[in-house]
């Protein structure tokens, strides 16, 4: 499994977590559904933030995340009182090459064993999550390891 490293490119992945399930797009919105055939994946698209402010952060190495060839990008929202995993119709690039780190659209990613997290910077201990559930959105949560997946497997598509 290859991590992402702090080089000014970005590297695709496809990603599932450890039930099988995928990141598919349903309209604006990115649901999990169990691997076939049938089924088109989304390819993640991984952009290290070369913003030193979060290189020494502690918490992993901060990257930002889009949708291959959908001008999607991966960003958290506060909703009533919530945060919120949202897609924001964006170049990835645009965001990339701001001089300033553009912290909704960040995420600490971190190894653990041969899996990955996605921790938000914009909400400290909140992680990208899907539900047990196909069908589910693909959240942000607190509860790690309870109701929700916070680790997912990625596969290099480079």
């Amino acid at each position: 499994m290859a991590t992402p490293q702090a080089v000014d490119y970005s590297r695709i992945f496809g990603v599932h977590d450890s039930l099988q399930m995928v990141w598919v797009l349903n309209g604006n919105s990115l649901i999990t559904t169990p691997f076939n055939n049938n089924v088109s994946p989304v390819s993640l698209d991984l952009m290290t933030c070369m913003d030193k402010e979060f290189h020494d952060a502690g918490k992993g190495n901060p990257v930002y995340l889009g949708i291959k060839n959908n001008h999607l990008c991966l960003f958290c929202a506060e909703i009533q009182g919530q945060p919120t995993l949202q897609l924001k119709e964006k170049n990835i690039m645009d965001v990339h090459n701001k001089k300033k780190a553009q912290k909704p659209f960040l995420f600490f990613h971190n190894k653990e064993g041969s899996t990955s997290t996605f921790q938000s910077v914009s909400y400290p201990d909140w992680f990208i999550a899907t539900s047990k559930i196909a069908g589910q959105p693909v959240i942000l949560t607190k509860e790690r390891g309870k109701d929700y997946i916070t680790n997912f497997y990625l596969e290099p598509q480079d």
